[in-house]
């Protein structure tokens, strides 16, 4: 017992022993990628502050050291030695991330710099990169949260972002997103917290989702009239112990208002174990349980030509989203997967449905549902019924 106290007292002392969450200064002469770099690492749990070019470097130093410098390298590279001089005489003390093309000879350059300095260089981010690669860079900065602890405090919360029917323009349900409020790093992202498979806190956390989300629809229930159905995502290895699909199953709601819960599974881990999802598919539908594909991508086609497709839905993954509208191979994934979803009578979900332009098109493409921030970001539960139970979606096209 007393080892155990140890033991969670240095997670805690480890998560808890800053005040404020990590700062982050973006340093690249272009817009569009600073714009990507702040929101993706905003997600992540950062505090973004971006600086175009040498001259702005003092001001942001002046506020506060950031934990993290993000340098763009361009030209000839002279910019991006001039910020690491600055930092040495600062006596910065964080770490520098450089982004460049794998072949550059400057980045190399400029990296020795950096060692020379005595500056904390991560390895490069090599251009292009998605925001996997990313996270796999800030890893080591990013707050571990003990989820045991966290549970133990109340600390766990489960956020919802809306779905919405894209004919009539109407919320259809919303998915529940599981977040950490830490009282010194404020929100934790589930990048920071979701154990491993083999891990014993997983089977934790999946309670607590399945719990919580039951919960919160007996209280969206109360506040409003319609139709709210809610998604929850569970790994592949809390289904195949059988205790835990009886606990699922005991927790659904007899209410006659209750249309089902729908448990979304990461495409990748159907197809690996196909015919023992297509089979905890069966035998949950008749407890009120369906489930759903999520993000399928490339891989698609490995659901073609199965006798039987037990699934509510398919839910494109967000990369093949954002941006299709004027990209044709993201358009040719989405349109695979609704004939594969129209072949089975099956709905589609189009996930990152982040502008405008991306919501026409998949529109017009044909997809039931979209989820993303042009409609709302994943919110509280008191603040989703709110904001989004009960009023209209509008979008100016």
């Amino acid at each position: 017992m007393e080892h155990q106290r140890i033991g969670e007292a240095a997670n805690q002392a480890t998560f808890g022993r800053r005040k404020v969450r990590r700062r982050v200064c973006i340093a690249n002469c272009k817009r569009h990628i600073r714009a990507f770099l702040s929101e993706a690492l905003e997600e992540l749990g950062f505090s973004a502050c971006e600086c175009a070019q040498v001259g702005q470097l003092d001001v942001v130093l002046d506020e506060r050291l950031p934990d993290l410098v993000i340098i763009g390298l361009s030209g000839d590279g002279v910019e991006a030695g001039e910020i690491l001089e600055i930092l040495e005489a600062r006596q910065f003390d964080g770490k520098v991330l450089l982004l460049g093309s794998r072949d550059s000879r400057i980045l190399n350059i400029v990296e020795e710099l950096g060692y020379t300095l005595g500056i904390a260089m991560l390895p490069p981010l090599f251009t292009p990169f998605g925001i996997g690669a990313l996270r796999d860079r800030v890893a080591a900065l990013l707050p571990k949260a003990a989820v045991a602890s966290a549970a133990s405090e109340d600390g766990l919360e489960l956020w919802y972002q809306p779905k919405i029917d894209i004919p009539a323009l109407a919320m259809r349900g919303a998915e529940a997103l599981v977040r950490i409020r830490h009282p010194t790093w404020g929100i934790v992202s589930p990048a920071d917290f979701i154990p491993d498979d083999g891990d014993p806190h997983l089977r934790m956390l999946s309670r607590f989702v399945i719990g919580g989300a039951v919960n919160d629809w007996r209280y969206f229930a109360d506040r409003y009239d319609h139709r709210v159905d809610i998604a929850i995502n569970l790994p592949i290895a809390f289904l195949q112990d059988q205790e835990s699909i009886k606990s699922l199953c005991q927790q659904i709601p007899s209410h006659p208002a209750f249309e089902g819960l729908i448990v979304e599974i990461d495409g990748a881990e159907v197809i690996r174990n196909l015919e023992f999802v297509k089979d905890i598919a069966r035998q949950l539908r008749f407890h009120n349980i369906a489930i759903s594909v999520d993000n399928l991508g490339v891989d698609w086609s490995s659901l073609m030509g199965l006798h039987d497709f037990p699934f509510i839905e398919l839910k494109v993954d967000r990369k093949f989203v954002i941006g299709c509208a004027g990209d044709r191979l993201k358009q040719a994934i989405c349109r695979g997967i609704l004939q594969l979803a129209d072949s089975y009578g099956a709905r589609t979900v189009a996930e990152g449905v982040d502008s405008v332009e991306d919501f026409i098109a998949v529109r017009e493409m044909g997809f039931d549902l979209a989820q993303g921030s042009l409609f709302a970001k994943p919110m509280p539960a008191p603040k989703f019924t709110r904001i989004a139970l009960g009023q209209s979606v509008s979008i100016t096209t």
